[in-house]
């Protein structure tokens, strides 16, 4: 069964991967402000889709099966140096690039203490929900026509991307008053967004570091600096 086809079969019929619209990318803020609880109602069904006989965490590979057993090996794993393919020996970025050792180490040592918040949490995440790669009508439509980086995990990693996209949207603090006014309650919110935020968030770091695109790493950098305080100032 193909990638494709094996998501399918899993998502909530409520959620669309084949979606008309336009990308999500061209709405104003003002705009966003006035459709975000469609964009949290669909990334909540993906949530809701139901896991039974998927095993572990991490990407889902092309046999459709996750790598890892436990979100701890997951996350640590992402970073490891000896992994084959493009990110092998990948810390030489250090020493080539704008990419800092003290801010990666501060951020890593961040996200591993939190990870036991995250552990035993396991959702089908999209884990691409840039804003181009989301489609909308503004009004009623949202989809996900990529699931290519699709895996298990926990579900607060396709709000935190949200985030680390556009941090100007306040996405963590609009999904705490979207929680508020539905009486759901996420428990260990603030923790497990920062471990979900500082895993992607020095991810997407190295690799804006290795193709030398120093505003991103700036604009990363700043954003996840600042999470912490906006989340616990909630």
């Amino acid at each position: 069964m193909g990638k494709d086809n094996f998501i399918k079969a899993m998502l909530s019929e409520k959620v669309s991967m084949t979606p008309n619209g336009f990308v999500a990318d061209q709405l104003s803020p003002e705009e966003f402000a006035g459709s975000y609880e469609l964009f949290f109602d669909k990334i909540l069904e993906i949530s809701s889709s139901d896991i039974t006989g998927v095993e572990g965490y991490g990407e889902f590979n092309e046999d459709c099966r996750t790598e890892y057993q436990t979100c701890r090996e997951f996350l640590v794993d992402t970073f490891a140096e000896n992994k084959e393919g493009y990110w092998f020996n990948w810390t030489e970025l250090f020493h080539t690039t704008v990419l800092e050792r003290e801010f990666f180490d501060r951020y890593y040592k961040e996200m591993e203490n939190r990870i036991r918040y995250c552990e035993d949490n396991r959702y089908l995440v999209n884990n691409n929900t840039f804003f181009v790669n989301m489609i909308t009508d503004g009004k009623t439509i949202v989809g996900f026509p990529d699931w290519s980086r699709s895996g298990i995990g926990d579900f607060l990693l396709d709000f935190v991307i949200m985030d680390l996209n556009k941090p100007y949207l306040k996405i963590p603090e609009l999904l705490a008053a979207y929680c508020k006014k539905r009486g759901l309650i996420i428990p260990d919110y603030k923790e497990r967004f920062l471990c979900m935020a500082y895993y992607k968030g020095l991810d997407t770091l190295r690799w804006h570091a290795s193709i030398d695109d120093t505003e991103s790493c700036t604009s990363i950098m700043k954003s996840v600096s600042e999470l912490k305080d906006r989340l616990y100032a909630l």
